[in-house]
């Protein structure tokens, strides 16, 4: 059943970078039409890109990305992911191995598929998908449950384990499942894999109808609260909705809560982020959804408080969330103040951001992106998009190499080879995450849908959230628009936009990013005046067909510094260049130059140069550093060096392509020369 790399490169590129698409088979349900949602979704499809950075990244996701996963995942030496299904289903025989949450690996696996099919449609890859559903239905039980640890575990030793254990994973891949089904769905027509989602669902809320809000905590990762919404919007049950209403209504409505699964505080009363931090983005991500479905302030007033304390406290430069490895439940539980418990992959206290042993996941980091184009798709406001585009060309695409078959769960800003401690996680991307394998599908299937999140409409605009070379070719209540984009972003800031076929009565919405200073747009090649409307320019004097609009947006390098109560980067700077963040890798200093002893001068210029680095076009940034100490370190301490700052010639590197030539010593926060 398994397609081969080689299967699906049969399928010619320049149809996946022309964005060739049949007109039956575009998306069925557009998923943005929830009555309080200023922006709307498109359908999955109406974008393809055509040139520059997202059509190469696309194209390494169809020929490598997609491939290798589906390999890994139906593999049985290397995942048991499919297999399980397999054994479940009774085609099979043995005993379920992996995570628990490995069925939501496969759902997210195969909504990455999904994508692609419908940018692409490559019947090949629909074939993937059409032979392991029927696999996937027989591993379901008739009531509707799904979950294949406890199916083969109930099978193997008589005992009823549903939902039994604190740590379960079964709602978070029912989730993942109803996402999934939507998805396919939509870009494809069928429903055999809805069904199957569907029937999960009226499982869930039967089950949470009847369960106690201390059972119902066992939803320790809520993508199930975005897949309830979504299998609303596709379905148009209103018991979806009630669904999600009420897994937020119990949320914290126990004794014993802690801030591990932000359940030590009803939902309702927090105004920090807390916790760990993939399970808080998934659940304000869903809140969100839930918010923009029906207009709840004592919900919506949380997620702007939430927000402000993650941009304002706890967020790293390049987007990531989630500073510990191990933090603590600081304020107690519910049941008891005084007992202080362990939490993993935690948001740490205001401003404790350390960076050489950052933890920020990158399914956190992608958590954070959901949330933000729910956030941008609710309010209009341009501010969670830059959040939105920060984390996805740093934090996110920094989970994966450069050619597609290799990840890393952790997305450290510094790498020292001298810690002399073994972290927890390699830091060195690896094809297979064997104990925890969740990021590189959500990684996978966030490239893939990346042009899902390009565009919005309105009923009397186009909104435009993120630039490179595409064509938008949709439909909206019955008018059709059609927008050609050429840019070489995010190496160069110029943005053109030839309107193909727009309305009389609509606006073109440009998004011009927090970062960027100075902005101009002409129309036709003559200059012209606007006015924004939060975080974007509003040009709406009325288009005709070939009117061309170009943006151009100052690529300026800029040096950054941290608020000073972030102790671990006080008297240092970050280089950015537009939306991406810059590093310093051992690769591009002198062999005898530890990167550690080299300083920057926030004065100096550097100078952009574009090289190809494993097939990707890459912008480094060419200027000096300094150094006066060349004593290598012995002790915890040291004299100041009185010796003069000698020049060193160095490259920065898009911190996302970190580690993809030789893996070596990295540092975002470069100390600053007085």
């Amino acid at each position: 059943m398994r397609a081969t790399k080689k299967s699906l490169l049969l399928f010619a590129v320049s149809t996946l970078l022309t964005g060739q698409i049949h007109a039956q088979e575009k998306a069925i349900t557009n998923t943005g039409d929830s009555p309080f949602a200023v922006q709307k979704a498109i359908n999955m499809g109406d974008v393809s890109w055509t040139k520059g950075f997202w059509a190469e990244r696309t194209e390494t996701c169809y020929e490598q990305m997609v491939p290798h996963l589906w390999d890994v995942y139906t593999r049985a030496d290397i995942s048991h992911a499919y297999r399980n299904f397999e054994i479940a289903a009774g085609l099979k025989e043995g005993e379920h191995k992996g995570p628990s949450f490995h069925d939501g690996d496969f759902y997210k696996t195969l909504e990455a598929v999904c994508a692609l099919y419908a940018q692409t449609k490559d019947r090949k890859l629909l074939q993937m998908i059409e032979e392991v559903i029927p696999v996937i239905a027989k591993s379901q039980r008739a009531d509707g449950y799904i979950y294949t640890k406890a199916t083969i575990d109930q099978r193997n030793s008589g005992e009823d384990i549903e939902f039994q254990d604190r740590l379960s994973f079964e709602a978070y891949n029912i989730g993942h499942l109803m996402t999934a089904g939507c998805i396919h769905y939509r870009v494809t027509g069928k429903k055999d894999l809805l069904d199957i989602a569907v029937k999960a669902a009226d499982y869930l809320h039967g089950f949470y109808e009847k369960s106690n809000p201390t059972l119902a905590r066992n939803a320790i990762c809520p993508s199930h609260y975005m897949g309830t919404i979504e299998l609303y919007r596709t379905t148009k049950d209103p018991k979806y909705l009630e669904l999600a209403k009420h897994l937020i209504d119990i949320k914290g409505e126990i004794e014993d809560g802690t801030d591990d699964n932000q359940d030590r505080v009803p939902f309702r009363q927090q105004n920090k982020a807390m916790g760990h931090a993939v399970r808080a983005s998934y659940l304000y991500a869903g809140v969100t959804d839930l918010c923009t479905e029906i207009q709840d302030t004592t919900l919506s007033n949380r997620l702007l408080s939430i927000w402000d304390d993650v941009v304002k406290h706890k967020m790293y430069i390049t987007g990531g969330l989630g500073s510990l490895y191990d933090g603590t439940s600081p304020d107690g539980t519910s049941y008891d103040p005084a007992d202080v418990q362990k939490i993993h992959q935690a948001f740490g206290r205001d401003y404790q951001l350390p960076n050489l042993t950052a933890h920020n996941e990158t399914c956190a980091n992608i958590g954070n992106m959901l949330w933000n184009w729910r956030m941008a798709t609710l309010t209009g406001d341009a501010k969670y998009i830059d959040v939105l585009e920060l984390a996805l060309y740093n934090s996110v695409l920094s989970g994966i190499s450069l050619d597609g078959d290799k990840f890393l769960y952790t997305n450290p800003l510094s790498y020292s080879s001298n810690l002399p401690f073994q972290q927890r996680w390699s830091k060195k991307r690896v094809p297979y995450i064997s104990l925890s394998n969740c990021c590189p599908p959500n990684v996978v299937r966030t490239i893939a849908e990346v042009s899902s999140y390009a565009y919005s409409v309105s009923d009397d605009a186009v909104w435009v959230n993120l630039f490179g070379g595409n064509v938008l070719d949709t439909e909206y209540k019955g008018q059709k628009i059609k927008i050609t984009q050429t840019s070489n972003y995010p190496w160069d800031g110029d943005a053109s936009f030839v309107m193909e076929e727009l309305p009389a009565n609509y606006a073109l919405k440009l998004r011009i990013p927090g970062w960027a200073d100075g902005a101009e747009i002409t129309k036709n090649n003559e200059k012209i005046t606007f006015q924004t409307e939060n975080g974007y320019a509003v040009l709406s004097d009325g288009f005709k067909k070939g009117d061309r609009i170009t943006l151009r947006l100052p690529m300026k390098v800029t040096f950054m510094e941290a608020n000073p109560l972030v102790e671990e980067t006080r008297n240092q700077v970050a280089v950015m260049r537009g939306p991406v963040v810059y590093c310093l890798e051992k690769a591009d200093v002198p062999e005898n130059v530890d990167i550690f002893d080299l300083k920057v001068n926030a004065l100096d210029s550097f100078q952009p140069v574009q090289e190809a680095v494993l097939g990707q076009s890459i912008v480094f940034l060419k200027g000096n550093a300094y150094t006066d100490n060349t004593e290598k370190w012995g002790s915890l301490y040291r004299k100041v060096s009185a010796d003069e700052q000698q020049a060193v010639s160095v490259r920065l590197i898009p911190y996302f392509a970190w580690g993809n030539r030789t893996f070596g010593d990295m540092a975002v926060w470069l100390p600053r020369k007085k």
